[in-house]
């Protein structure tokens, strides 16, 4: 699949569009196939590595998690084991917790039909 990465610090100069391998979802965690995503001021100070308080839990010289992104719009694709508020073809939005910080990279999401 293709997406946003970032393995250095900087300007949106260090942004590339690459493919990378396509993720699971974990035993807690919703795979969605995303229709929409928007830049946010947290992706900014992802970006820029600042505040620099930020880099103890993001990484120090290089970004932990080479992928950017918090707001997403899409269609669940698959569920973890422990999931049952959703199913496969369910619409949703929300917003997903960076893995860099702390989270488990799962996603608080509602269902548009709700």
């Amino acid at each position: 699949m293709k997406a946003i990465v970032y393995y250095d610090y900087g300007s949106p100069d260090v942004l590339k569009c690459e493919e990378i391998a396509k993720p699971t979802a974990g035993d807690d965690e919703v795979l969605i196939e995303v229709r929409a995503a928007s830049v946010n001021p947290v992706d900014w100070h992802f970006i820029r590595g600042t505040p620099y308080i930020l880099r103890t839990m993001t990484g120090l010289r290089k970004p932990k998690d080479k992928r950017l992104g918090v707001d997403v719009a899409g269609q669940v694709e698959a569920l973890g084991r422990n999931v049952t508020q959703f199913k496969p073809g369910d619409e949703v939005f929300g917003s997903c917790r960076p893995k860099s910080l702390g989270a488990d990279n799962s996603t608080a999401l509602k269902s548009w039909a709700d």
